[in-house]
């Protein structure tokens, strides 16, 4: 069965990219095991650490990603860029495996990778602007940008803390799942 990485940009434990997240989840179904990435213990990035052996929680993290079939990243949005707690998880994702000079291989490169936001009247677009930027950098494959959803919050989302999707956001959400699907699959 085809195997899936979620990972939400922010450690906010219900945000709205979280419950993003979980509706995809729904709409994936039983077409394919979904896994959350727990990264909250990923220390921050240290080039002094990296080896020999890098800290717990990034082999696990690591790990995870070199298991999955495909990685799909929901990502709030920062200051029109994403939130420094997953440019930590990237940075450390994104670093050779062996030391110099080794053949520089991460667990990033030729991963397919899906990204989604949800975020204010943006919808995300300056979050999924630059992870498509630095996710391309690091070669993975990425999902179009004309397939990636974005979703503008309603002002009421703001005060009840409850994602609430239009139908045009069920149903380009429910695309990408389906694209996603396939782009895995291929």
């Amino acid at each position: 069965m085809t195997q899936l990485l979620f990972i939400v940009g922010s450690l906010h434990k219900n945000g709205f990219n979280a419950q993003l997240a979980e509706e995809a989840k729904a709409l994936i179904g039983d077409r394919a095991e979904v896994k959350f990435l727990n990264y909250a213990d990923v220390p921050f990035f240290n080039q002094d650490e990296e080896f020999p052996n890098p800290p717990a929680a990034v082999a696990e993290a690591r790990k995870a990603v070199t298991e999955a079939d495909g990685v799909w990243i929901f990502s709030p949005e920062y200051n029109y860029s994403y939130p420094g707690v997953l440019k930590n998880l990237l940075d450390w994702l994104s670093r050779p495996l062996e030391p110099f000079p080794a053949d520089p291989v991460t667990v990033l490169a030729g991963k397919k990778v899906a990204l989604s936001a949800v975020a204010g009247q943006s919808a995300g677009a300056g979050t999924r602007a630059k992870l498509n930027e630095v996710l391309g950098f690091n070669k993975a494959e990425l999902l179009p940008e004309a397939e990636q959803v974005g979703v503008a919050l309603p002002a009421e989302s703001w005060g009840t803390g409850k994602l609430v999707l239009s139908d045009d956001d069920k149903a380009k959400l429910s695309a990408e799942v389906d694209a996603f699907l396939k782009f895995v699959e291929e």
